[in-house]
């Protein structure tokens, strides 16, 4: 069993586990626990989006199949207000079930069964992405009216913030510390934990619908024709 480790209960990332099934509810909150992680568990979406209302969490583990609201139209439901980093299990394996898990704004996505040491390696890469590291001066990169705050993974558009997933604004912060840089796909599949060179692709878009005038025809974050993706800002 793996050894508790020496943060505070501050320090500890709070993670909510969604999921119907009690005995994988029981299993995951003993492993995460046993992993370091402060864990409350809720057996579906109404219970979980009861807890959210009273707690803040630092990642979500949410079952894709529950009855009532399923994972997928909670996850959707979620991001339009809240960025909260999302891991979604599934016992569905097919591409397009883990292409519709991460356009409905997920994080990343577990295909059961799984090992369980895979699933606190995935959270970790998740909250790694959180904690950017220290830089000397604030940076930004302006995209018209847009400003991106690299240091804080933020986006603003007249000191508005647009709400971004943790796998969009590490994506963002990548394409924005490298300006007129070209990356492929595979790169930034490795670079960001992302697993499939498709779960860029999806990113993209949905940043290209957050920055963009005409996503069809994008202005700064580019395609480069057999190469892959570059970011132009102003």
């Amino acid at each position: 069993m793996m050894a508790q480790t020496h943060e505070t209960a501050a320090e500890q990332p709070h993670i909510l586990v969604v999921d119907d099934d009690a005995r994988l509810r029981r299993l995951l909150e003993r492993y995460l626990t046993d992993a370091g992680y402060l864990v409350t568990v809720a057996a579906d979406a109404l219970e979980a989006r009861a807890k959210m209302r009273g707690l803040e969490f630092d990642l979500l583990v949410v079952d894709v199949m529950m009855p009532g609201e399923d994972g997928l139209s909670l996850t959707q439901s979620l991001r339009t207000t809240s960025d909260v980093p999302i891991l979604l299990l599934t016992a569905r394996v097919e591409p397009a079930d883990r292409i519709a898990g991460l356009e409905s704004g997920a994080d990343d996505y577990l295909a059961k069964p799984f090992e369980p040491r895979e699933l606190t390696l995935r959270i970790a890469t998740i909250l790694r992405r959180q904690k950017p590291p220290p830089r000397a001066a604030s940076e930004a990169v302006r995209m018209g009216a847009f400003r991106f705050d690299t240091d804080r993974g933020e986006l603003t558009r007249d000191n508005l913030v647009i709400k971004l997933t943790s796998g969009e604004s590490a994506l963002l912060r990548v394409l924005a510390a490298n300006p007129g840089a070209t990356f492929t796909r595979q790169d930034l599949a490795d670079r960001l934990g992302a697993g499939q060179e498709r779960s860029i692709d999806v990113a993209v878009t949905r940043l290209r619908r957050k920055i963009e005038t005409d996503p069809r025809m994008p202005r700064y974050l580019q395609t480069v024709r057999g190469m892959g993706y570059m970011l132009l800002p102003d």
